[in-house]
């Protein structure tokens, strides 16, 4: 039995999936941030956080771009890392290492992300959905951003800190 399915059906249900992510994503900020210790961390985290507020709503402008409302589908991908940071922040909680240990699941959260949105616009582009692919490609653009920028703070502090 052939299947119909199609790259849009495809692209539409990623696009659910990072939805929720990011809604998940801006529900466990809060707690992460209170949790760190370093006031540079906790300032681009709260940038990031105010960040993906954005990217939320560009993401509604492209469930509206086609028509469908802007619901997310669980993303287990992003559960598991939400999970994982919290288990961090319970482990480490006082510890020198706390701030290393953020950084290390905040960029396994981003570099989630990064893959979705990659792959998103990829797909928005061969779809023909330039308006699309250029709102993805402003978020891949701030994920990569925020990842170099928790990549600096791991390398000139959190690490040594830890060490």
């Amino acid at each position: 039995m052939a299947n119909d399915k199609t790259l849009e059906d495809l692209f539409l249900d990623t696009l659910k999936d990072v939805y929720h992510a990011e809604k998940q994503a801006l529900r466990a900020y809060p707690r992460i941030v209170k949790a760190v210790a370093s006031d540079e961390l906790k300032a681009a985290l709260e940038q990031h956080r105010d960040e993906t507020e954005t990217q939320v709503e560009r993401l509604e402008k492209i469930f509206e771009m086609l028509g469908k409302p802007a619901r997310g589908k669980p993303c287990e991908a992003m559960q598991g890392l939400v999970e994982e940071s919290k288990e961090i922040l319970s482990d480490f909680k006082g510890s020198i290492a706390l701030d290393a240990g953020v950084i290390g699941t905040a960029q396994a959260m981003e570099h989630y992300e990064i893959s979705r949105y990659g792959t998103l616009r990829a797909w928005a582009t061969a779809l023909g959905m330039k308006d699309a692919a250029k709102l993805l490609g402003e978020t891949l653009e701030e994920e990569s951003r925020t990842d170099a920028m928790l990549t600096k703070l791991a390398e000139t502090a959190a690490n040594q800190k830890a060490a």
